[in-house]
Order: structure tokens, then sequence, then C-alpha cells
């Protein structure tokens, strides 16, 4: 940790932010129930990519009591939101990055779904070490640190990850994403022959999907040229899934890159209900998309 941070005031300080994000984020939902305040609720008209009223709430609050408690510590904050307002003023750089999503799912948000989630990471040295995942609308607080992993509900009751054994592709439950899939990723899906499809929206509530053990397999799947996934859509969920013994890897079975200029994470990336297997779950997916020739490699 960053010199005068205690790890156990931290995960506490981490607890007491993330409950109050859940406030917030039920509070609109609750609004938004009413169809008729959706269009005052956004914040910007780009409706592939909107931004509400919660999303800033949440990032301003967040941001705020992390600068109020450590307000001496040498790290730097990415956001979501604040990139998109002045994308070059961060310092990915910093060895301690605080990566933040305030609500990742925000498509789903809008249209009622329980699949939206907070995202909130600490990397070290472009790696993720601390994951805070909330979901909201499940009462789960996911919390991970270096190696250990656990749920929080809000009255303190605590759940652990009970992943599926399963090791077989063609035997696994595949999540997918409700508002961002594409005819590539589709193709790709229909040629391996998945037991089943779960579909949901944000990557956080996909990775506890796999966590609880309802699903095994995750694929984002971008196209050259065309909108990706970014840092603070993996960050925090990676950290929770590998700390559970899970993995999160580009096809070549490597480590996700953090850091870059642009903040994406293209191309394909696979998460696996376990590490040990998950090299073999990469090869398989690449052999299957060199023989159909679904994406170019």
């Amino acid at each position: 940790m960053p010199s005068g941070v205690n790890i156990e005031n931290l995960i506490n300080d981490l607890r007491n932010i993330g409950w109050e994000a859940c406030e917030i984020l039920l509070h609109y939902a609750q609004i938004l129930k009413d169809k008729q305040n959706q269009r005052s609720f956004l914040e910007n008209d780009n409706l592939d990519d909107p931004v509400t009223l919660a999303d800033l709430k949440v990032n301003e609050i967040i941001i705020r009591r992390i600068k109020e408690n450590y307000k001496n510590v040498n790290w730097k904050i990415l956001s979501e939101e604040n990139v998109k307002i002045e994308p070059f003023k961060t310092d990915i750089n910093s060895n301690w990055l605080w990566i933040l999503d305030p609500l990742d799912g925000t498509k789903d948000f809008i249209q009622g779904t329980c699949n939206y989630a907070m995202h909130l990471a600490l990397n070290y040295k472009q790696k993720p070490y601390i994951g805070i995942v909330l979901i909201p609308e499940m009462d789960e607080l996911w919390i991970s640190v270096g190696e250990k992993v656990w749920c929080e509900k809000k009255n303190g009751t605590r759940i652990y990850p009970d992943l599926s054994k399963k090791e077989n592709l063609q035997k696994m439950i595949l999540v997918t994403s409700k508002n961002h899939r594409n005819q590539i990723l589709k193709n790709l899906i229909q040629k391996i022959h998945f037991d089943e499809i779960i579909v949901m929206g944000s990557i956080g509530c996909k990775i506890a999907s796999i966590l609880r053990g309802e699903s095994d397999i995750y694929i984002s799947l971008s196209m050259p040229g065309k909108s990706s996934p970014k840092d603070w859509d993996f960050a925090a969920p990676e950290a929770i899934l590998k700390a559970a013994g899970g993995a999160v890897t580009n096809l070549n079975n490597e480590d996700l890159s953090y850091g870059k200029n642009n903040f994406e994470q293209g191309g394909i990336i696979i998460a696996s209900n376990d590490i040990n297997n998950h090299r073999k779950i990469c090869l398989e997916i690449k052999e299957i998309i060199k023989k159909h020739k679904i994406y170019p490699l």
C-alpha cells in the first residue's frame, strides 16, 4: 500500500463508499421507473454512450470521499466520466491508480433492468490489486484484495465465490452482452455450441455471475476500428475474478494491458471460471475462429 495507508481502514472506507453509491443508484433507478423521466435524466445526447445524472452523482461522491479520506496519499484517479470531460488530465502512469466506472451498464440502467454496477479498482503498476464491484439490485458488494475475495450484503452478511468446475467448452454456460453484441460475436457463439447462453448487461454483473457459479465464461469481441471496452470496464471485474481463481486474458492467454493512451481493451477478451483450464479454452476458441475465418487474427 502507499505510505500511510492501512489496508483494513481502506477496505472499511471502500465499503462505506460502496453502500453510499448504492443508495444513489437505487434512488435514481426508482425515478427512472417513470418512463417520462428518461429524457430529462440524460446528461448528453449520445444514445450509444449515454451519461445520466446517476453517473455524475456517483462519480462526484466517490472521488470526493477518496480525496477527503486520503488527502496526502500519492495516488491518482482515472474515471470514465472525467475522461469524457478532460481526456488527458489524469496521470495514468502513477504507480497507484484508482480506476472508476460509476455506472457500468448505463443502457440497462435506463431500460430498468437489474444489470448495472459500479466498478472501482486500485491498480498497482498497471495491474489491478483491489477490486470493488457493486451490484445495487442484487444487494451485492464484491471486494477483492490481492488473492482474497468475498461479497457483502448491506446487513454485513458475507458470501463467497462458488465457481463451477466445468472444463469442457461446449458444456459451459456463456454470459454475453445485452446491448453490445455484434454479428461477428454471434457467429462465434453459434460455432462454439455452448450448453446455455445467458444475456445480461454490465461486465461487472457478468463476472459476478461467474463467481456465483451461474455461468462459466464471458467473451468480449471488438472489431478493429470500432468501439471497445475500456480500462474502467475491466479493471475491477478482473480483480475479483482472478482473486477467486478465474482468469481474464486476451485470446492469446496474455494478461490485459492497462494504461494505454486510449484506455481501450480491444480485440477478443476471455473471462473464465478456472485459471488452470483457461489456456486450453483460449486455444480451443482460437482454433474455431481460424477454422471458420470468423475474426481477423
